[in-house]
């Protein structure tokens, strides 16, 4: 029988080399782990999948939109514990690992590298069950979710300004209407231990009110070995989540949802050295990468009038960050053994932020119903209005060989708008559909250094898309988005770069041409995109590192003009038997800034004109093997990479290119499922951030590349429970 206590022995039997780990690993790459042969009878037609984020809910292959759903299914096959175990096998996708957890993300080249000055606006718009967490995406467990979608290209009409770039959204599961109850475990290398629980069904027995509750505990040493302090949890990871659901449905027309969640991310931050080696640190004062996360969404849809449906969707939510790092990257003890003209280095320097982010939405809309349609029935029409509110209060203090420099800054932002859209059936399998969103946004910022700033704009954003359904099994559309990105201020500017106290507005033209087919009696699919990206007034971020004092960076953006991204996207499934599912993504992606040169320390000019965008690498590619036997056996095979690229807009350091794998075997049944599984198999060094600048004062703060590197090899055992 499967206990909890039967999992609970010293995590240390999973060191990198014991021998348990060796035959994790053997059993992972053994081409004889399974004796069962697969079927050769062909799989049904696939299942229908709905992009949840869409209006109305629509079916991935009737989207005339570049759009990536992994299901939960897909989810649980690769044994994902957080987004940043899916991301790498969504084409066109990048992510900066300026922190404990991805939260910074680049869509076709497009997005932020990092936020360190408190006003945030984003360009890639990051939603969890209809909670807006735009910026703080690192809490995104993967436990009890439905699916992730990734919508690529601006949704100008959808989300407005917080999605220029494309949309990630994490839909949970909902409640059921039967009760259901599940529990997991992982222990693994790194200390590893996940402890997992879900439970849903009806409250009452008329079954018109129900609930869903799912927790999720993980923690981890980190793979960082702390030489200085004798450690190996400075880097670590202390992750709980928590989602509440509960579902009534009031009357015949009224459906009332309400999601609750929170979030306590405890993490450490100690990833950069000196000389690159990727695992072993040398600092005093490890930092940390903390957020606390409450978030609720309450969601009223109204069915009972002939002509509309009506839905009201409120969010809230109440992060506080904590982000602090060892500047140095070593000790007082390093650095006084070493020469600094002729005498011994005094190097001391720690960063830290503290953040306190509140958000109120509230959004109504008017969709019509079949009865309802205009144009002689032909055409759906949807009405809305929206209204955000966020306030930001951060303070930080930078300390240098003991000299403070603190700031306070206080950031409100309010946004206003209304959208609209018709979906028309023009007859003969065309389809055409028309969005327009009118966006006001007002901010007010302030600091403790004397700087303010109130800017205010109406922004405005859409899309029109025609598709035609060339048979029953291929669809094609083109479609031409617009989106667009608040223009905003740099703060704590010295006097010689005061022309560029303030920034104006980009907008992004989207044209996507794309086809979506089915195969092979719908055993196979495929969705294919073409698209060019029309940057205008492209805000980039730079950074120069102050000469006088090497500590501080001056952070500031700007606009580069005008610039062109285009590539393509192509994505297929295959259930290739009844057993066996063949799943690839493939990205290609060319960027160059437009004209743009930039001023480094010493005050010499830079030109980047015509060269490739920041964390855009030329090719990004996935590919993956579920394999089921009738017998029960399981086996899922993955594998992901990307091309080389830039780690920044203010340099010219560059990434390697990498490929990774991922292994998960083991044996399922109706009650119960144990898995042994590999992340990156074959150690593979890559590198998720980069900078380049001087940090060694015995070097004359010469500049030097230094790289943080994602995760190394990790195996591990997971069992799970699920009954009804």
């Amino acid at each position: 029988m499967f206990t909890l206590k039967s999992l609970c022995f010293d995590s240390t039997v999973l060191k990198k080399f014991s021998p348990v780990a060796l035959a994790v690993s053997t059993a992972l790459i053994s081409p004889h782990a399974f004796a069962s042969e697969p079927t050769e009878t062909p799989s049904d037609e696939m299942e229908v999948i709905v992009v949840t984020s869409d209006f109305r809910g629509s079916t991935l292959d009737k989207m005339p939109s570049s759009i990536t759903i992994i299901d939960q299914q897909q989810i649980e096959d690769e044994g994902a514990q957080h987004f940043e175990d899916v991301l790498n096998s969504i084409a066109n996708f990048n992510w900066s690992g300026g922190s404990s957890r991805p939260k910074y993300f680049q869509i076709r080249g497009v997005g932020e590298q990092e936020e360190y000055q408190g006003a945030p606006n984003s360009s890639v718009g990051y939603i969890i069950d209809d909670i807006d967490m735009s910026g703080l995406g690192m809490i995104s467990s993967m436990y009890d979710l439905q699916q992730v979608e990734v919508l690529r290209g601006p949704q100008g009409t959808r989300y407005g300004a917080n999605a220029l770039a494309g949309l990630i959204y994490l839909k949970s599961n909902d409640p059921s209407d039967v009760f259901e109850h599940g529990a997991e475990v992982s222990v693994g290398d790194d200390n590893l231990t996940t402890f997992s629980g879900f439970s849903s069904g009806p409250l009452t027995d008329s079954g018109k009110l129900l609930y869903r509750v799912s927790l999720q505990q993980h923690q981890q040493n980190g793979y960082q070995n702390n030489l200085y302090l004798n450690r190996d949890d400075t880097n670590a990871r202390d992750e709980f989540t928590g989602r509440a659901k509960l579902r009534w449905y009031a009357s015949d027309d009224l459906e009332i949802d309400f999601t609750l969640l929170h979030a306590d991310y405890d993490n450490g931050y100690d990833v950069w050295t000196l000389d690159n080696n990727g695992e072993n640190t040398l600092t005093d004062a490890p930092g940390v990468d903390k957020q606390r996360t409450t978030g609720s969404s309450l969601k009223f849809t109204y069915s009972g009038a002939e002509q509309f449906e009506l839905v009201s969707l409120t969010s809230y939510a109440n992060s506080q960050t904590h982000h602090n790092y060892d500047g140095d990257w070593a000790n007082p003890d390093y650095w006084g053994g070493l020469d600094c003209g002729g005498e011994p280095c005094q190097f001391d320097y720690t960063w830290d932020k503290k953040g306190e982010r509140n958000t109120i939405s509230q959004e109504f809309r008017f969709s019509s119903t079949e009865a309802g349609r205009i144009f002689s029935g032909s055409t759906d029409w949807l009405l809305g209005v929206y209204g955000m509110r966020l306030t930001e209060d951060n303070d930080t203090v930078e300390d240098y060989n003991g000299w403070l420099d603190p700031l306070a800054a206080e950031y409100e932002a309010n946004n206003t708008a209304v959208f609209g859209q018709l979906d028309s059936d023009l007859g003969a399998g065309y389809a055409l559909s028309f969005g327009l969103r009118v966006e006001r946004r007002d901010s007010d910022y302030s600091d403790s250094a004397g700087d303010e700033f109130s800017p205010g704009e109406t922004m405005w954003g859409g899309h029109i898309a025609l598709s035609k359904a060339l048979s029953s099994s291929h669809e094609t559309y083109a479609r031409i988005a617009r989106g667009y990105k608040a223009g905003g201020f740099n703060m704590s500017l010295p006097a010689e770069l005061s022309d560029k106290k303030e920034y104006d507005t980009e907008t992004l033209y989207n044209y996507e041409i794309g086809l979506k087919s089915r195969w092979l009696d719908g055993a196979a699919s495929t969705n294919f995109s073409l698209f060019f990206m029309d940057r205008r007034n492209q805000q980039v971020s730079a950074s120069q590192q102050n000469p006088e004092e090497p500590q501080k960076f001056i952070l500031y953006t700007e606009n580069a003009g005008s610039s062109h991204n285009y590539g393509a996207e192509l994505e297929g499934n295959w259930y290739a038997t009844d057993n066996l599912k063949l799943y690839a993504s493939l990205g290609w992606l060319e960027t160059a800034y437009g004209d743009y040169a930039y001023q480094d320390k010493y005050g010499g000019t830079v030109d980047l004109t015509g060269r490739e965008l920041a964390h855009s690498p030329n090719f990004t590619y996935s590919a993956g093997a579920t394999y089921r036997t009738d017998s029960g056996w399981f086996a899922n095979l993955t594998t992901s990479g990307k091309s080389e690229f830039y780690y920044s807009d203010s340099n010219e350091s560059k990434s390697q290119a990498y490929t990774i794998f991922n292994a998960r075997v083991g044996y399922e049944t109706d009650v119960w499922s144990a898995y042994l599984w590999g992340k990156n198999l074959f150690d593979e060094q890559y590198g998720t951030r980069g900078f380049y600048f001087g940090n060694e004062p015995d070097q004359d703060w010469a500049d030097k590349q230094y790289i943080r590197y994602g995760d190394p090899r990790q195996l591990g055992l997971t069992v799970n429970v699920k009954f009804m």
